[in-house]
């Protein structure tokens, strides 16, 4: 909270620092640090957004393997990508804010080639348009002093809970302060949620694509017979796995049933996944 204050209008190095030390002294230090990192980047007060990615690039250069480990993971490249996603925090997240998380996610490609899912994140943003073109990477990291805090918040998306908030918060009564904290943890329990979901549908959509890859080598070099007996193990706990996946990917589609484009993506998978079994049974398990 101290390294990501937004009443100050200069880094807290000395905070950060401890921060970063306290990262590394934790054996769960890097899967913590990045859940309290995602929140704050994604705070309606820019500044605070700001202080928490200066926090985060500090993580990078100070914080070793574990921490780049946990941090190219979807769990949390998902989170920096709803700041910049106008279907989730993009609609009121700052310009400067979504710059410099676009800038962050294009340094790690540069940074760690080697990390396919960052890679992945950031085709995809481009994809949709969302990035329309490479940002040039700032020479320093000590940036300017950040813009005043806007006073956008996630309620501005439903216009009767902003009201309804508004009101609870102008009002002396303890009884509706307390109703206008529970508003608040609805909402952000909703968010939460809504998070999770598309974090379990990005893994597992995920998931689908590599086993399908595999199990298409695998049936290719059966066709040919030259699997040897361990491959031939992995074969078949691939399709029992991929067995397993189908089930799965129909409860994400009757989540994402209002979601149009997600839907689109689960039922492709879903499509991978059913070619890819037919398959199997078509050249094993008839043998």
């Amino acid at each position: 909270d101290e390294a990501t204050d937004p009443s100050i209008s200069e880094e807290n190095w000395e905070c950060i620092q401890r921060f970063c030390d306290q990262v590394n002294a934790d054996t769960e230090g890097p899967l913590f640090a990045l859940r309290l990192l995602a929140h704050k980047i994604q705070s309606p007060q820019e500044r605070e957004a700001l202080h928490a990615l200066t926090v985060l690039e500090t993580c990078v250069n100070n914080c070793g393997d574990r921490f780049h480990s946990e941090m190219a993971k979807f769990r949390f490249l998902n989170e920096l990508i709803k700041v910049l996603s106008p279907k989730y925090y993009g609609i009121w997240s700052s310009e400067k804010v979504k710059s410099r998380v676009t800038e962050v996610i294009f340094s790690w490609t540069v940074w760690f080639p080697q990390e396919v899912k960052i890679q992945d994140a950031y085709q995809m943003l481009k994809k949709q348009g969302i990035v329309k073109e490479d940002p040039k990477l700032p020479e320093d990291k000590i940036l300017p002093p950040p813009s005043p805090r806007p006073q956008n918040s996630i309620f501005d998306t439903d216009e009767e809970k902003s009201k309804l908030l508004a009101r609870l918060l102008k009002s002396s009564h303890p009884e509706d302060l307390q109703a206008a904290n529970r508003l608040i943890q609805s909402v952000i329990k909703e968010e939460q949620e809504k998070s999770a979901q598309v974090s379990r549908r990005v893994n597992t959509i995920s998931e689908v694509s590599e086993n399908v890859k595999r199990m298409d080598e695998l049936l290719e070099n059966y066709r040919r017979q030259e699997l040897s007996p361990a491959d031939q193990e992995t074969l078949e706990a691939l399709f029992q796995r991929c067995e397993k996946l189908r089930p799965l990917l129909f409860r994400l589609a009757s989540e994402a049933v209002a979601d149009e484009e997600a839907l689109a993506e689960i039922l492709q998978a879903n499509d991978k996944l059913s070619q890819a079994l037919g398959q199997y049974r078509q050249v094993v398990a008839s043998q």
